[in-house]
């Protein structure tokens, strides 16, 4: 007590927020002058290739740039969750809102922007994927059940990690285009309705994650490999698909599905930027991270939302706005572009 009581003499008093609101008042000038700090910096990058006269010009063109990449944060924190396809999204929404960065840096960031939806699901997951349990002693000690669970996530992940490893290069360089996308948002569409029609009134045969077996998870993993293939299926709905056709419940199929992605997508991330190099230009580095903390936020909500919405309806809301996003997809590029 006698060495806090000194500390606080040795500080100037205005140093001591008197209330909570000289607190806020503290805490936003010192959030905008972070800000000014992003911005000075921005504006020094040699990233930003304009050509432009001035300062306010260039301030400018880093403040739309900046609103695209929190565009693309909430459309990947939206989609990632809901059975409509976040790397179509992302794919589609970056042919009309173009970032002035490298292509190889696109084609990292398209798909390292999920590690900010992914560590949602670990935020509001985590006393139930944390494989290990605290003790009334104080100690640690391992959850047999929750370890059994990641044993089933590892065997789901094997079909997609392997053909992923094998043949990533030539996904990217023939698969990531309009076409296979909007023909892979209609088709999956398609067999939501199909299979929601099909399963109505059936009572599901799985209704908790530890009723999961071994290989009810590998057939999982092998609808997650449809959409590790085919950009546009949706990693999401392809597992919740997949788990709802072998007698998972809605809610089993959805919660599986977001643990499942944890290991997938750090795996594919690390991949990604190992492929890139870690050498980030300051403005590589700011736009990434900005990417990941809104796709964050916006995930947060989209899995609350999600997990409300599928204890009372169906997937088939989301397999006709598939099947009709696909069709307009085709429409534009085939007929107006």
């Amino acid at each position: 007590m006698a060495a806090a009581s000194e500390a606080e003499a040795v500080l100037p008093a205005a140093e001591v927020p008197a209330d909570k609101n000289q607190l806020k008042t503290t805490e936003f000038f010192s959030a905008v002058f972070l800000l000014q700090y992003c911005k000075f910096s921005l504006l020094q990058s040699r990233d930003v290739h304009y050509i432009i006269e001035s300062d306010f010009q260039k301030e400018m063109i880093i403040i739309i740039e900046i609103l695209k990449v929190i565009l693309l944060g909430i459309v990947e924190g939206i989609t990632e969750w809901l059975p409509v396809s976040s790397t179509g999204h992302m794919i589609l929404v970056d042919e009309f809102i173009k970032l002035n960065l490298s292509e190889a840096f696109m084609e990292m960031f398209l798909v390292v922007i999920q590690l900010g939806a992914i560590l949602a699901v670990v935020v509001l997951y985590w006393n139930r994927i944390i494989p290990f349990t605290k003790q009334a002693s104080g100690t640690y000690q391992f959850d047999k059940e929750r370890i059994d669970m990641w044993v089933k996530i590892l065997i789901a992940c094997i079909p997609a990690a392997v053909i992923g490893l094998i043949f990533d290069d030539f996904i990217n360089k023939y698969l990531y285009n309009y076409f296979v996308v909007a023909i892979a948002l209609i088709v999956f569409g398609i067999a939501f309705i199909w299979i929601e029609d099909k399963n109505e009134g059936h009572k599901a045969k799985v209704t908790s994650i530890k009723e999961i077996g071994y290989k009810d998870a590998f057939m999982v993993g092998l609808f997650q490999l449809i959409a590790a293939v085919f950009p546009g299926t949706s990693r999401s709905g392809a597992t919740i698909l997949g788990g709802i056709w072998i007698g998972l419940s809605r809610v089993v199929a959805t919660e599986f599905t977001f643990f499942l992605a944890i290991p997938v997508m750090f795996g594919a991330s690390f991949l990604k930027l190992v492929k890139f190099g870690f050498n980030f230009t300051f403005y590589e580095f700011f736009i990434l991270i900005l990417g990941m903390a809104v796709s964050f936020i916006v995930s947060i909500i989209a899995i609350k939302f999600l997990l409300s919405y599928i204890k009372k309806n169906s997937f088939k809301v989301f397999g006709w706005y598939r099947i009709i996003l696909g069709i307009i997809v085709l429409l534009y590029f085939l007929v107006l572009k």
